[in-house]
């Protein structure tokens, strides 16, 4: 067994999401296509350049006042594919609330370790507070959030301490990197035994920093479910700010239908939160 009394075939099971949920591929497309909608009618600053390097960019849809705050959406899939162009869909759920979206792109693996694509995370929320003004926005009021890879890149910036990051939302995401180290994720990501330690949140809690809501779906993998609720535990445990949130009958890839949905649970958990 290598973890949690599971042997490599079922803890490869555990973490294969596209293969969980059957009608994967019609989600994916479908975000596309209403991605494409999104970029061709909103107004935005498209391929912005956080770093050098060709996927260090975001693209910033704004909301009718920009003057605004501002959430950073990060894609997920398991840090090794998917492009920021697919998820402009979500821009549906928040511009209606005058909330800007801003979503990042990062190197992928094998082409980058996960420490360099933590950092690159780093980089761009720091590109973000300082030219959002430049953008028309409001630098003061800035919201890192993120799907699966990009729940835990959300969970790894809340301990940075910026103070330009006001509030977080974890969708979905990874943040013990133990069983991602044992199983097929790891051909591309290459993480050893300290490299997994080093870049698990659920190791590296903050001392204090912005509210985090950890939110996943009822109806996601079991393993997706308890690393949430472990993740969650521990930051109340230590007297952070935030909340667990499970949103009810949602699967690892429809959960974000709550976000694009200008009523749903995590566009009003988002609204919540920067209105505080």
């Amino acid at each position: 067994m290598l973890y949690r009394g599971m042997d490599r075939a079922q803890l490869d099971a555990a973490y294969n999401n596209s293969a969980a949920v059957k009608n994967y591929d019609a989600i994916k497309a479908d975000w596309h296509t209403r991605s494409v909608r999104v970029r061709q009618s909103r107004r935005g600053h498209f391929d912005l350049a956080y770093g050098d390097a060709p996927r260090q960019r975001l693209d910033l849809f704004l909301a009718d006042n920009p003057r605004a705050p501002t959430f950073m959406f990060i894609h997920g899939g398991y840090w090794q594919r998917n492009d920021k162009e697919d998820h402009a869909f979500l821009a549906e759920g928040l511009l209606p609330h005058g909330i800007n979206l801003a979503v990042v792109e990062y190197t992928l693996a094998p082409d980058a370790h996960l420490d360099h694509i933590v950092g690159e995370i780093r980089r761009a929320i720091a590109w973000l507070a300082e030219h959002l003004s430049d953008l028309g926005a409001d630098p003061a009021r800035l919201y890192v959030g993120g799907h699966s890879a990009g729940g835990h890149l959300t969970a790894s910036a809340m301990s940075f301490g910026f103070d330009a990051v006001k509030g977080g939302l974890a969708i979905s995401g990874l943040y013990d990197l133990e069983p991602i180290r044992l199983n097929y994720l790891n051909v591309k990501l290459g993480l050893d035994t300290e490299g997994a330690r080093r870049n698990s949140p659920i190791l590296c809690f903050p001392l204090a920093a912005a509210p985090l809501v950890v939110a996943y779906g009822s109806a996601e993998l079991p393993e997706l479910c308890r690393q949430s609720v472990d993740y969650a535990n521990g930051w109340l445990q230590r007297g952070l700010p935030g909340r667990l949130l499970a949103v009810d009958g949602a699967d690892h890839f429809t959960i974000l239908e709550s976000l694009a949905d200008p009523n749903g649970v995590l566009t009003r958990e988002l609204v919540k939160m920067v209105a505080t």
